[in-house]
């Protein structure tokens, strides 16, 4: 048997064009609020016209419930002004008639304005709020916009400035194995710091960007420890772990563990051969610890002391430039101690510089942990391998 089409029913347009307005009713779950105290007034103001006497009271619910609900729903200015003329001639008219009829005192009228000028109260200070929202959003959608470009910029950047130097580099290797010579020594060396300011200025840059931390939980004698193991082998200095807070760090153990390879570096640059260089942590207040790197290189020159963490900033503009620095690492360290809430701070010892970075403890607590008796001073380790 041949299945029969089903043909649309005619009558549907005409029931969608009778049944038309039931389209609206999303538009009445919208203003249901506004519905339900329009509702909860006419009751009020029937309640003032059938107990004369009592009419204060449902007068005051009336102008109380339209302020509040003000305070949740802002009308536009138009609408606001047509709500309040109505409210204020049919509740004046009411206490009018009643003043007439010697029901009740004619200074009851002075209630009407006294509750105008609180709903307008009330009006001024809702669309102040209402401003500030605004306001926030959009600069909020700004900031998001600012680091879209920012990220498309640090992306573009890194690819358009690594590309040339790593084609160079590999032009210069291969002349430098026909025969090398001062000159490309000299220039494999420049591209190397090249590369160093391009990756260091990276980060600072991505230091503003909310992903820039992935915390996590970190064990601070085993963190500290794994650092210090590292660094030990790296030039010749005499390395010292000193005493250690007991307790977790809530960091991301990428980027401390690159911001305390930039202090370990610093204090190998600024220092002599065989000068003691001490990596230790203690507890710093409430839910704080305290890393810090202390040297005995030449110190900090007081007047650096103020813009030491400033992008490009060097305490001996000579000596960090033979050192190969570019003045990025502290800055890059400061970036990554705020970045975590905290924050990086120096002083000199009249024998060297502490650096301390403040950091919170996770959990909120830590402990200090002495060691169980005075260690002897390490003996100087000659290493092969040096940063100077």
């Amino acid at each position: 048997m041949p299945a029969i089409a089903q043909q649309p029913d005619a009558n549907v347009p005409l029931l969608r064009e009778r049944f038309g307005p039931l389209r609206g009713l999303p538009r009445l779950r919208r203003y249901r609020v506004e519905l339900l105290w329009a509702a909860f007034a006419v009751a009020n103001y029937a309640a003032m016209i059938a107990w004369p006497s009592w009419e204060t009271i449902p007068f005051h619910f009336v102008w109380i419930s339209l302020t509040l609900l003000y305070g949740f729903r802002v009308w536009p200015t138009r609408a606001t002004l047509v709500i309040l003329g109505f409210v204020v001639a049919f509740t004046g008219a009411s206490i009018m008639l009643d003043a007439f009829e010697g029901i009740q005192l004619w200074g009851e009228l002075f209630e009407v304005p006294l509750m105008s000028a609180m709903f307008l109260a009330m009006v001024w200070h809702a669309r102040r709020r209402v401003d500030a929202v605004r306001i926030a959003e959009g600069q909020a959608e700004e900031r998001r916009s600012m680091l879209e470009r920012q990220e498309r910029f640090i992306h573009d950047a890194s690819h358009e400035l690594r590309t040339p130097v790593t084609i160079a580099r590999g032009h210069l290797e291969l002349l430098s194995d026909q025969g090398p010579t001062s000159e490309l020594d000299v220039a494999l060396d420049e591209l190397r710091r090249i590369d160093a300011i391009i990756e260091r200025l990276l980060v600072l840059a991505a230091a503003e960007q909310p992903d820039f931390l992935r915390l996590e939980a970190v064990d601070v004698e085993l963190f500290l420890e794994d650092v210090f193991m590292r660094w030990s082998e790296v030039a010749p200095r005499a390395w010292r772990l000193g005493p250690l807070a007991s307790g977790s760090l809530l960091v991301d153990p990428d980027r401390l563990r690159a911001a305390l390879d930039a202090l370990l570096e610093n204090a190998v640059k600024y220092t002599d051969e065989h000068a003691a260089i001490e990596l230790r942590a203690s507890a710093a207040g409430p839910g704080q610890i305290l890393v810090e790197v202390e040297d005995e290189g030449s110190g900090v020159d007081e007047e650096a002391l103020e813009r030491i963490f400033d992008r490009f900033a060097r305490a001996d503009a000579a000596r960090t430039r033979s050192a190969g620095g570019v003045g990025l690492g502290l800055a890059i360290v400061d970036a990554i101690a705020k970045a975590h809430g905290g924050r990086c701070t120096v002083r000199n010892t009249g024998h060297g510089t502490v650096f301390a970075l403040q950091l919170p403890a996770a959990g909120g607590s830590a402990s200090w942990r002495s060691p169980p008796a005075p260690a002897p001073p390490q003996p100087v380790r000659a290493l092969s391998s040096s940063n100077d």
